[in-house]
């Protein structure tokens, strides 16, 4: 039997995404004591003391499914933000709230648009569904809006921005924005993914444009400056017809109770957060110098990541680090086939994946 055959057409030229390497597979890989993973655009900074409370009061009830509606988080994040709680759609990290959007508002007979270089989920998604993807080359590494705007036809549903963009931290500016979704027809629905928001310095706060864009959806998580990335909890803001469209498919308890719980212990604790933003800064000044003083050209990134030219071929020099016990993520798949997306960490870890980036390309 060829189950290729009994499978969803759709599937035929999909690719698995692919997460950066986990420790342990290395350690198994080379049996190495010494390891640091800079892959994933995770907090080096582990789960606050908050957070840590907050699930082990939750696990005492981890017998019972979790509340299917959040309304605990909606509460906290409708509070913080000034948000109508039917605004928020919960996902499983920002990447199930994706694919709940693009199944919302795209089919076969639709286009849906992103840029070059941009997140991986994007063309996954629209792949998925059997819309047709169209990928707009990136100017500077980045979204080209006006060349998006251009590209815009009548099967055109919907547009995916990430600002910060991941894997090159490019930004646009938000009047740019602003004067993008005024530019498009209101049918056109728009995403714009800010995973990465809290890094970005004096972010003009987007959330006040829904009342003007009811075409526009704002994705966020918890995963990156929050440091929840292992308990998976993100969520949208949108109009609340939106919203309510996005439930109608939503998985009914698709946040645990675990994740529920830390992500409102996370969103109060500010302390956490400006910690995450010091250490973030610090760390991505420590990898410019670094990456100056070694002659290496980098994209000059808004989130907690840098992406790293490094002259040549990436994958020989992922390798080569690998067995330094260093694990960072090459980003061909990405169209940037000279580059190492390399994740901000603590200033050892830092010390310790710069001097092993000179030993490799030494050696080479």
């Amino acid at each position: 039997m060829n189950f290729h055959d009994l499978a969803n057409p759709n599937l035929a030229d999909l690719q698995p995404y692919v997460p950066g390497k986990p420790i342990a597979e290395l350690q198994r890989q080379y049996g190495l004591k010494q390891i640091i993973k800079l892959a994933s655009n995770e907090s080096p900074l582990g789960p606050s003391t908050a957070v840590q409370a907050a699930i082990a009061m939750a696990v005492q009830d981890s017998t019972l499914y979790p509340d299917g509606n959040g309304y605990l988080l909606k509460q906290a994040l409708s509070e913080r933000f000034d948000l109508a709680p039917d605004q928020i759609t919960l996902g499983n990290g920002s990447n199930d709230v994706l694919e709940l959007i693009a199944r919302c508002f795209a089919g076969p007979e639709d286009a849906v648009m992103f840029s070059e270089h941009a997140f991986a989920v994007y063309p996954i998604a629209t792949k998925a569904i059997g819309a047709t993807a169209i990928e707009v080359p990136a100017q500077a590494y980045g979204h080209d809006l006006s060349a998006m705007r251009d590209a815009v036809t009548d099967k055109t549903k919907l547009i995916f921005i990430a600002n910060p963009n991941n894997p090159t931290g490019t930004v646009v500016s938000h009047a740019a924005l602003k004067a993008f979704l005024m530019a498009l027809p209101s049918q056109v629905m728009v995403v714009l993914d800010e995973a990465y928001l809290e890094y970005h310095d004096n972010p003009e706060n987007t959330l006040t444009w829904l009342a003007d864009f009811p075409n526009l959806i704002i994705c966020r998580t918890f995963s990156k400056a929050y440091g929840l990335a292992g308990l998976r909890v993100g969520y949208a803001i949108s109009h609340p017809e939106v919203a309510d469209l996005l439930n109608r498919l939503r998985q009914p308890f698709n946040v645990n109770s675990l994740a529920l719980a830390a992500a409102v212990a996370a969103l109060g604790d500010e302390d956490y957060l400006t910690r995450a933003r010091s250490v973030n800064k610090a760390g991505m000044q420590q990898y410019e110098q670094g990456l100056r003083e070694m002659g290496l050209a980098f994209i000059p990134s808004k989130g907690n990541f840098i992406c790293v030219d490094v002259g040549r071929a990436a994958g020989p020099v992922y390798e080569g680090l690998l067995k330094e016990g260093i694990i960072v993520r090459p980003v061909a798949g990405y169209g940037l086939p000279n580059h190492l997306r390399i994740s901000i960490g603590l200033e050892q870890d830092n010390a310790y994946c710069l001097s092993g980036l000179a030993k490799v390309l030494a050696d080479d």
